[in-house]
């Protein structure tokens, strides 16, 4: 970060989808460093949805909160006007849409070119930092292969992890975008995978819906699959050394450990005491696996979909890229499972 003898420069930023699980903690990181923040969201008229960004500290000062719509042409054209960098967050998440194409696809293409237009008009704007995934990175992990930043995902498809087909869309559309029109800022992509961890705001978000899963005995035994975890405030911190970062550039895998299913239950299992309906039988082995994925044919298509190509898969990544790059360290995946257990406690929505 800039600093002169008196101490950080404060910054003015644009973070879209600011209410979100992710562009909540970066709001709340960002006004905690003394950065002045204009947020998005989607609506204004319900308070209870922007309540809890308004109670962070700095927020009366330092906060303004404006609306856009991702697919409509010129919702971001006021909301960058004067900001030094925008963080681009806004996109929607869900494994199952009813309108793959409608729901996820154009929403986080369209959201994604808009607010890069809209960049590209703002002489103010020198870095966008847009919030991509590891879904645009691979459609399922393949066991003998070590992903990197040069890997990218073209498998998915509409009908095939529809939500990861929107991200690696979205990403290809955004350094197209830059790559055409060579707009006065420069373009850096952070890729996070399984994001959990304490929420700031209402509800439970996708991510975490899995540990009340677990916790609620959703699955009925440990499946082979392995997820790449990591805690939503070290991507929120991710986001602003790429921002802040001098010579970041291109895409940064954001993610700390790598954990099976097996090993998430063992962190889980001594933090609930008894309580909920955590798996304990082993539905692990290469027959079972294959059981699994049949039976996953009577579930929801992206659910299905999910289940049909991550079952089995070992996931390999090398993040050094994003440690050295822009100095990130992660906290332990058994650190991020018990604050996010916790915060759910917390909240009412494990069993009692």
């Amino acid at each position: 970060m800039d600093s002169t003898e008196s101490g950080p420069v404060a910054r003015t930023y644009l973070v879209t989808g600011a209410n979100g699980f992710i562009g909540s903690q970066l709001a709340a990181l960002l006004l905690s460093r003394g950065h002045h923040v204009r947020g998005t969201v989607r609506r204004l008229d319900d308070p209870a949805t922007v309540a809890h960004l308004r109670a962070l500290p700095g927020a009366a000062d330092r906060l303004e909160l404006v609306t856009a719509n991702l697919t409509e042409p010129g919702s971001f054209d006021e909301a960058v006007v004067g900001m030094e960098g925008v963080f681009h967050v806004a996109s929607p998440y869900t494994l199952t849409a009813s309108d793959p194409q409608r729901d996820l696809v154009d929403p986080a293409v369209q959201g994604s070119l808009n607010l890069l237009r809209a960049a590209s008009t703002e002489p103010s704007v020198k870095r966008v930092v847009l919030t991509s995934s590891m879904a645009a990175v691979l459609d399922e992990p393949m066991s003998d292969h070590v992903y990197t930043e040069a890997d990218w995902n073209t498998a998915s498809s509409l009908s095939r992890n529809p939500y990861y087909f929107s991200k690696a869309q979205a990403e290809r559309a955004a350094w197209q975008f830059v790559e055409e029109t060579q707009p006065g800022f420069d373009l850096v992509c952070i890729n996070p995978m399984f994001t959990i961890g304490p929420a700031l705001g209402p509800g439970t978000n996708v991510s975490n819906q899995l540990i009340v899963d677990l916790m609620k005995g959703t699955y009925p035994g440990l499946f082979a699959l392995s997820w790449g975890i990591v805690d939503v405030r070290d991507v929120a911190l991710a986001h602003l050394l790429a921002m802040e970062t001098p010579d970041a550039s291109g895409r940064y895998m954001c993610l700390g450990e790598v954990v099976t299913m097996r090993e998430a239950v063992d962190i889980l299992r001594p933090l609930a005491h008894g309580r909920g309906k955590l798996p304990t039988r082993s539905l692990e082995s290469p027959l079972w696996t294959v059981l699994v994925k049949v039976v996953a044919f009577s579930r929801p298509a992206g659910e299905r979909s999910y289940l049909r190509t991550h079952l089995g898969g070992t996931l390999r990544v090398d993040t050094s890229r994003i440690t050295s790059g822009l100095g990130m360290s992660f906290r332990p995946a058994r650190s991020v499972l018990a604050d996010t257990f916790a915060d759910l406690d917390a909240r009412g929505e494990l069993p009692s």
